[in-house]
């Protein structure tokens, strides 16, 4: 078994992952942080916090500090990333995440969403497409 965590440096993800840690933990599993960063979008990196404003586009700056992320909040955690183009939609993140959980053959995903509501369909963002692979199950955090 494999646990990953779709990470972007959010509380959400950081509570995700936490999750995934414990039952890892104590199941005695390993957990895998995956992050999907677009290529050239500084406005986007801003917005997620990879990046200051004033900062230009870094590639190797912005993996390197999801990186330091998932160390400080899981140092015995895995991390892995993807780069996908600039102009994607949310759809291309949640198929890139999925190809990097195929990759490690993931059998629990967690996900973070302030919004999961009671069903899965209702989450935002890439949560719905993600929950949509039969290949594992999903663990939604929500606070």
């Amino acid at each position: 078994m494999t646990f990953v965590v779709p990470f972007d440096g959010s509380e959400l993800a950081t509570a995700a992952l936490d999750r995934a840690v414990t039952l890892g933990d104590a199941l005695g599993e390993p957990v895998v942080a995956v992050s999907v960063v677009r290529r050239n979008d500084a406005p986007y990196a801003r917005k997620k916090g990879w990046l200051d404003a004033d900062e230009p586009f870094d590639l190797e700056t912005i993996v390197e500090r999801l990186r330091e992320q998932v160390a400080e909040a899981a140092p015995d955690a895995e991390f892995r990333h993807t780069t996908i183009g600039r102009f994607t939609t949310d759809s291309e993140v949640a198929r890139a995440i999925r190809g990097l959980t195929r990759e490690v053959d993931a059998t629990v995903v967690f996900v973070g969403s302030d919004n999961a509501g009671r069903i899965v369909s209702s989450l935002s963002s890439i949560g719905t497409k993600v929950a949509t692979d039969v290949a594992y199950d999903v663990y939604i955090v929500r606070s």
